[in-house]
C-alpha cells in the first residue's frame, strides 16, 4: 500500500490529538481527584456513585438531623414529665403532714394552703412545654398549649365524657350548716328568743347553726362550674335488672341551693343531684349500689363556660364543641377524640430514624396525666381553707370573750355556746382535712406511678435512639468510604499516569517535528 505524506502527516495529528486528550483527562483528574469527570466517562462508576450518594444522604439526614431532633424532642418531654412528678411529691409531702396530728396548728394550716396554690398553678405550667415551639403534649396541634394560658370567660365548649361506675365512684363527705360569727350583742342574743317571746323575729332570731355531715357517693366530673347538662345522661348498664329509665337527675347552682332545696343535704330514691358549681354527680344509696352492681357507664353531656388559667383544654381528653369564643371566627368548632366504638384516636408523631425504622416521639398529656390532678388539688385547698376558716371563728369568739361589751354573764354563756357550734364545726372541718389528705396520699401515688411510667417509656427510646444513632454512624462512615473508594482517584498514580501521558504527548510532537524537516528533495 502507498503511504503518501499527507497520510503521515494526518497519523501525525491524529496521534498528538489523542496523546493530548489523555493529557487533560489526566490533568482533570489531577485536578479534581475523581475517576470521572462526566457519566459517558465510565458508567458503571456513575451509577454506583448515584446509588451511594443517594444513600449517603438519607443516611446524613437520620444521623445529623432526625436523630437529634427526636432526641431533644423526648428530652424535653423527659424533663417537663420530671418536674411534674415533683410538684406531685411536694404534694404528697403536703398531703402527709396535713393527714397526721403533728401539723395541726392555725399556722401549719395556712402554709399548706399557700403551698397547694402555689403547687396548682404550677401543675399544669409544665404541661405547656414546648420544643422549638412546638407544645411536645399536644398530638399534631403543636402550635396549641394544652392548658389555659389566661382567664377566657367567654369561651364556652359542649363536653362529652364517659365516665364507668367502676373505678370513678367514690365516697364523699357533704357538710351542711354554717357558723355565721355575731359581730353585735343583738346578733349573739338573738338564738335567745323562741317562737313566741316578746320581740321575736323569725327573719332575726334563728338558732345557732349546728353543722351535719352525710356522705354520699359521687362521680366527679373533669370541669367544675359548668352551665348545666345538655342532654339527658345516657346510662349503659350490663344487668337487665337495672332500667336506666328509672333514675332521674335533679340539678342546682351549689350546695347550698340543694340543701335549701331539699330541706338539707338529702337524695330522694332512684335520683342523683348535680352541683353544677363543683360539677359533683351525687347519687342517692340506691342510685349508687344500683349502678355499681350493674357496671353502669354514663355519658355526660354537659355545658361549660368560663375557663381559668391553668384548666386543661377539653379538646385533648374529650368529643366537645367549641361553641363560644370572641376570638376565634371559625365557631362552633367540634373536636374528636373518641370514635363512635369508644376507641381513643391516638395522634402519634413519628421520626424515621433509619431505613425501614420509625419511633413515635410524642407523649399525648391524655396518656399521663388529666384534669383529676387538678381537681383533687383544688378540693385539699379548699378543704384547708374550710378548716382555716372555722379555726378563726374560733379565735374570734375567744377574743370577744375578752372584750368588755360582752363582759356580762349572759354574753359569756352565750359566747361559750356559740364557740361551742364554731368547735364542732372545725372538728368537723379539720377531721374531714385528714381524711381527704390520707385519700389523697393514695391517688397521687396512682398519679406518681402513670408519671413514672411515661418517663420509664421515655428512657427506653432514649436507650434505642441512642443505638440506633451508633449504628447509623457506623454506616454513615462505611457508605463515605464505599463512596470514596468508588468516585476518588489515588494522587500518587495520577501523577505517574499524567506523567506518562504528558511524555507521550511529548515524543508525538517531536515525532511530528521531524516529519516537516524531509522533503521529496532528499531522496533524488
Amino acid at each position: 500500500m502507498r503511504v503518501t505524506n499527507k497520510m503521515i502527516m494526518n497519523n501525525a495529528s491524529s496521534n498528538i490529538n489523542t496523546t493530548k486528550e489523555f493529557v487533560n483527562q489526566r490533568n482533570t483528574q489531577m485536578t479534581s481527584q475523581k475517576k470521572i469527570d462526566r457519566p459517558s466517562d465510565d458508567p458503571v462508576i456513575a451509577v454506583r456513585s448515584l446509588r451511594l450518594s443517594t444513600t449517603l444522604s438519607q443516611v446524613t439526614q437520620y444521623h445529623e438531623k432526625n436523630i437529634p431532633d427526636a432526641a431533644q424532642w423526648i428530652s424535653v418531654t423527659e424533663t417537663a414529665l420530671i418536674n411534674m412528678r415533683e410538684i406531685g411529691n411536694d404534694c404528697k409531702q403536703i398531703a402527709n403532714k396535713g393527714a397526721t396530728d403533728t401539723f395541726n396548728s392555725q399556722d401549719d394550716r395556712k402554709t399548706m394552703l399557700k403551698e397547694l396554690e402555689q403547687l396548682q398553678k404550677q401543675l399544669f405550667a409544665e404541661g405547656n412545654a414546648d420544643y422549638a415551639n412546638r407544645t411536645v403534649f399536644t398530638g399534631y396541634r403543636t402550635n396549641c398549649n394544652l392548658t389555659f394560658t389566661e382567664d377566657e370567660l367567654n369561651t364556652a365548649y359542649e363536653i362529652t365524657q364517659t365516665i364507668a361506675i367502676e373505678g370513678n365512684m367514690e365516697d364523699h363527705r357533704y357538710y351542711d350548716g354554717d357558723v355565721i360569727i355575731p359581730t353585735t350583742e343583738g346578733e349573739l342574743l338573738a338564738p335567745s328568743l323562741k317562737a313566741g317571746d316578746p320581740g321575736y323575729d323569725p327573719a332575726v332570731n334563728k338558732p345557732i347553726s349546728d353543722i351535719v355531715k352525710t356522705n354520699f357517693y359521687r362521680i366527679r366530673l373533669a370541669y367544675d362550674k359548668i352551665a348545666g347538662l345538655a342532654e339527658n345522661i345516657n346510662i349503659k348498664v350490663n344487668s337487665p335488672a337495672v332500667n336506666p329509665d328509672d333514675y332521674t337527675v335533679i340539678s342546682y347552682e351549689s350546695e347550698a341551693a340543694w340543701s335549701a332545696a331539699q330541706g338539707g343535704k338529702v337524695i330522694p330514691a332512684k335520683t342523683a343531684v348535680l352541683i353544677r358549681e363543683t360539677g359533683d354527680l351525687i347519687l342517692s344509696n340506691d342510685t349508687a349500689e344500683d349502678l355499681k352492681k350493674a357496671d353502669a357507664e354514663l355519658t355526660i353531656k354537659y355545658n361549660k363556660k368560663g375557663f381559668e388559667e391553668g384548666e386543661l383544654r377539653p379538646e385533648y381528653y374529650y368529643n366537645c364543641v367549641k361553641t363560644e369564643d370572641p376570638l376565634d371566627v371559625h365557631v362552633p368548632v367540634t373536636y374528636t377524640k373518641y370514635n363512635e366504638n369508644g376507641e381513643r384516636k391516638h395522634f402519634d408523631i413519628e421520626y424515621t430514624i433509619a431505613a425501614s425504622q420509625t419511633i413515635g416521639i410524642n407523649t399525648e398529656a391524655a396518656d399521663v396525666f388529666d384534669s383529676s390532678i387538678y381537681r383533687d388539688v383544688t378540693e385539699m385547698i379548699d378543704a384547708c381553707q374550710h378548716a382555716v376558716s372555722a379555726y378563726d371563728k374560733m379565735q374570734a369568739l375567744k377574743d370577744m370573750k375578752s372584750e368588755s361589751q360582752y363582759a356580762s354573764n349572759e354574753d359569756q354563756e352565750w359566747l361559750d355556746i356559740w364557740y361551742k357550734a364554731a368547735e364542732k364545726e372545725f372538728d368537723f372541718y379539720h377531721d374531714n382535712m385528714r381524711k381527704l389528705f390520707d385519700a389523697e396520699i393514695g391517688k397521687i401515688d396512682k398519679y406518681y406511678a402513670k408519671i413514672n411510667l411515661a418517663i420509664t417509656d421515655l428512657g427506653c427510646k432514649k436507650d434505642s435512639l441512642d443505638l440506633t444513632k451508633n449504628r447509623v454512624g457506623d454506616q454513615q462512615q462505611t457508605v463515605q468510604s464505599l463512596q470514596s473508594l468508588n468516585d476518588d482517584i489515588d494522587l500518587s498514580k495520577i501523577i505517574i499516569d499524567y506523567t506518562a501521558a504528558y511524555t507521550a504527548y511529548q515524543a508525538s510532537l517531536t515525532a511530528a517535528g521531524k516529519l516537516g524537516d524531509s522533503t521529496l528533495l532528499n531522496y533524488i
